[in-house]
């Protein structure tokens, strides 16, 4: 089955045909560094780290460029206030943005540019756009010429006459028309600028992606991405700089994760509950993080609570204590195949085609999860059966998890969980007191363990335990 994609610029799901298959070219809008990054920044970028993985996974091989606003208002501001320069808040929040999605277990881009490292990229683009009459100069700064570009509007479905009754001109601006928004700033005074055909200054926010994607992948990308609060202006914008410079799409396939709210409330400065990454991850694990996120279809608003968090973290304790289980009798198995196997191996064929499905399915990760708990309580079934287990029916279901934890990484698959000596000696002397049916002496080794943090359960072919 194909992989189809849900297209913002179509608003339909269409089936994934890269330019130069298996190439997948891949381009997420990165964060504007001047702060941590919140929650809802954590979405977009666990999202399409889990689009990535499942690209490769299936056989592409993927180009991921993702790259750093360095230079923009915000942060000039927030540089002024704390006394330092633009270039060394950039660098304190580059670095903490490596470090939160580190903890997140995202892994990095490929390709990670700087605006500020591409100047003479801008440039050469906002050229282009002057000579093909997209773009005009107005006292030092340079504009894009919206009511050049006829598609003005496609990617958010939105008609010019609609745009134009909302849009704003901002103090000092001097353009032809509200819509039209700048590519080139003239040098103000104290902020970092850089020598152009046009006089000093720095260059507009939108048109950094556009640059730096184009200089990168010279030919149409294939998927680019962002949160959805990026459809307009910044990929609208992107989408006529690039026409306008070169007469061709910027990308086959637009992406844009939903909306992420806090306790159903909007997440905003102005209502106190952005919640930063770095602060939630003293709460909470990162993977129950990154569980709750994969737990909704990337398109769907999210709400996040402390309460929800508790549920995903109960749930991902399910799993993990089923591949525990699984683990812990794995040395123990032989080579049995009866009737428990194969009801198990049919589930987990079942399990194999159901998740690909789901995932082939515009990435649906929430129908992913709901298929690998379905197969966890096929497991938990056979487990509890308590006859000799077969060892090749137990290493392909914890293979198959292995496999979805690639993609997910909510779990730990590693090696089975291991005792000290002394705790494994009570857990004996437990066994061999219930072999004489001495209860006494039983209850009192469990209370001992459970007071260790250890739970037991009697299985009909032995004891399994778990940590509290």
């Amino acid at each position: 089955m194909a992989i189809k994609i849900y297209n913002t610029l179509t608003r339909s799901k269409e089936k994934l045909k890269p330019g130069a298959p298996p190439l997948v070219t891949f381009y997420v809008c990165g964060p504007t560094v001047y702060d941590y990054i919140h929650i809802g920044n954590a979405r977009v970028f666990i999202i399409f780290d889990v689009v990535r993985r499942y690209l490769e996974y299936r056989g592409f091989a993927v180009n991921l460029i993702q790259n750093y606003t360095d230079i923009d208002d915000k942060m000039i501001n927030r540089a002024s206030e704390q006394g330092i320069t633009v270039a060394e808040l950039a660098e304190q929040y580059i670095k903490a943005y490596e470090e939160d999605i580190a903890t997140l277990r995202v892994r990095p881009a490929d390709i990670k540019p700087r605006a500020t490292g591409h100047i003479p990229q801008i440039i050469e683009l906002i050229v282009r756009l002057l000579e093909n009459g997209f773009a005009y100069i107005s006292d030092g700064d340079v504009y894009y010429h919206t009511a050049r570009f006829p598609d003005y509007g496609r990617l958010s479905h939105q008609k010019q006459d609609e745009l134009l009754a909302g849009a704003r001109v901002e103090p000092g601006e001097k353009k032809r028309n509200p819509l039209d928004f700048a590519l080139w700033k003239k040098k103000k005074e104290g902020e970092p600028s850089w020598e152009s055909p046009w006089g000093e200054g720095r260059p507009g926010w939108h048109i950094e992606c556009s640059a730096m994607a184009t200089h990168y992948i010279q030919d149409t990308l294939d998927i680019h991405a962002g949160g959805a609060d990026l459809i307009f202006p910044h990929h609208e914008n992107e989408i006529a700089q690039t026409w306008g410079a070169d007469q061709r799409p910027l990308s086959r396939f637009w992406m844009h994760a939903g909306y992420l709210n806090i306790e159903d409330q909007k997440m905003s400065k102005s209502l106190g509950n952005v919640r930063t990454v770095r602060e939630l991850v003293e709460r909470h694990d990162p993977l129950d993080l990154r569980f709750l996120i994969l737990s909704a279809h990337y398109r769907s608003p999210l709400n996040f609570s402390a309460d929800l968090v508790a549920q995903s973290r109960s749930g991902r304790q399910r799993l993990q204590e089923m591949v525990a289980n699984m683990l812990g009798v794995l040395n123990s198995a032989g080579d049995a195949f009866s009737e428990p196997e194969q009801r198990l191996q049919t589930a987990l064929s079942e399990a194999q085609n159901r998740f690909f499905e789901a995932m082939d399915d515009d990435f649906n990760t929430a129908g992913g999860l709901g298929v690998i708990f379905d197969l966890a309580r096929s497991c938990n079934i056979y487990l509890k059966v308590g006859h000799p287990y077969s060892r090749k029916m137990l290493e392909d279901v914890l293979q198959f998890y292995r496999g979805i934890n690639d993609l997910f990484e909510i779990l730990d698959i590693s090696t089975p969980a291991t005792l000290d000596d002394e705790i494994t000696a009570i857990i004996t002397r437990r066994d061999q007191a219930r072999a004489v049916k001495d209860w006494a002496a039983a209850d009192r080794f469990r209370d001992e363990l459970q007071a260790r943090g250890i739970i037991l359960e009697d299985m009909p072919h032995g004891t399994r335990w778990k940590r509290k």
